[in-house]
């Protein structure tokens, strides 16, 4: 009978060491946890929060918190839409959908693809005449925009990211906003960072146009860029010079012979996150045209020091705008 006890105690005993070791493990992972939230709150109050894509956990797009979109004008502009494209059919139907889902009754919608080989010839297909396109090699980004503009007859340009949607209601609100601003020439507005399904990750409001800070950084989202045909005209193409930077280096050259810019403020587009984007497997070369932009407009290359002071009223204001939407005082 007491050797019987005794393996009763030794088990129970057993038993109550696997729960404490069950619950070490268990504060050990909520340590953990609890510090890579901090860390995350961390960077995103003190990361500029239109540079901090993962703001928060993924969850629904929810469309209901944009505005409706406004009236079209009498005359609605033509609107010329393209879309650079190679081996992104993962993506790509929803970007054709976000756009064809605006309804605008005045649009050119073009594909230009770079010879994929990954079912995007048939994708394209799918759509009939609802869409243009073509499937050609080319010699990169620059040249696909341009390629796709060629003999476009149009008033408003822009171009959209095979991986990169528009929100509803944008292509109206791009329409009522040129019209009721004859003196602006190229608009752009916030945005919305989604993740590779499709996700809300993020959110970012901008404050005024700032033409100094964009000679420092280009942070214009140019999934919402659209801009009046006469520029296109006067400043000429994207440079294929450029495989990074060529929305930065079209805006300042619109600016620096006189066009005018202005922000919209609604959201207008999506930027998808992923690590397949361009923006994240070209960082070296990206910084090394954006360096190049930089000197070109401010006859110097800055440091990341000067970057910064040169652009912290801007921030300053970036940061204020935003807490304020994220905390429901103002309305986007």
């Amino acid at each position: 009978m007491d050797d019987e006890v005794g393996r009763q105690l030794l088990e129970r005993l057993k038993a109550i060491e696997r729960r404490l070791d069950a619950l070490d493990a268990s504060q050990s992972q909520l340590k953990q946890a609890y510090a890579r939230s901090r860390a995350h709150v961390r960077r995103l109050w003190l990361r500029p929060p239109m540079w901090t894509f993962e703001q928060h956990p993924p969850r629904s797009l929810d469309l209901r918190t944009l505005p409706a979109a406004p009236a079209l004008p009498n005359k609605p502009p033509r609107i010329a839409i393209v879309t650079p494209t190679f081996n992104y059919a993962r993506f790509l139907g929803a970007t054709i959908d976000s756009v064809l889902g605006q309804n605008y009754p005045n649009l050119f919608y073009h594909i230009q693809d770079a010879a994929s080989g990954d079912g995007t010839v048939g994708l394209l297909k799918d759509y009939g005449d609802r869409i243009s396109w073509r499937s050609e090699a080319d010699d990169g980004q620059s040249d696909a925009i341009n390629r796709g503009f060629a003999n476009v007859d149009c008033d408003i340009m822009a171009y959209l990211n095979s991986d990169d949607t528009l929100l509803p209601g944008t292509l109206a609100s791009v329409a009522d906003f040129f019209e009721q601003r004859p003196d602006i020439d190229f608009v752009y507005g916030h945005r919305i960072f989604i993740d590779y399904a499709g996700s809300e990750i993020g959110r970012a409001v901008f404050p005024a146009h700032n033409s100094e800070a964009l000679k420092y950084a280009g942070y214009v989202p140019q999934e919402t860029m659209f801009w009046r045909r006469r520029i296109w005209d006067k400043v000429g193409p994207m440079n294929t010079g450029f495989h990074y930077a060529m929305d930065w280096d079209f805006m300042l050259r619109a600016e620096a012979v006189g066009f005018r810019m202005a922000r919209l403020p609604r959201f207008l587009a999506c930027f998808r996150v992923h690590d397949e984007q361009k923006t994240t497997r070209n960082y070296e070369r990206g910084r090394e045209e954006m360096q190049k932009l930089r000197q070109r407009s401010l006859g110097h290359v800055p440091s990341q020091l000067q970057i910064y002071r040169a652009m912290m009223p801007y921030l300053v204001r970036q940061f204020v705008l935003h807490w304020s939407y994220r905390l429901g005082i103002v309305k986007q």
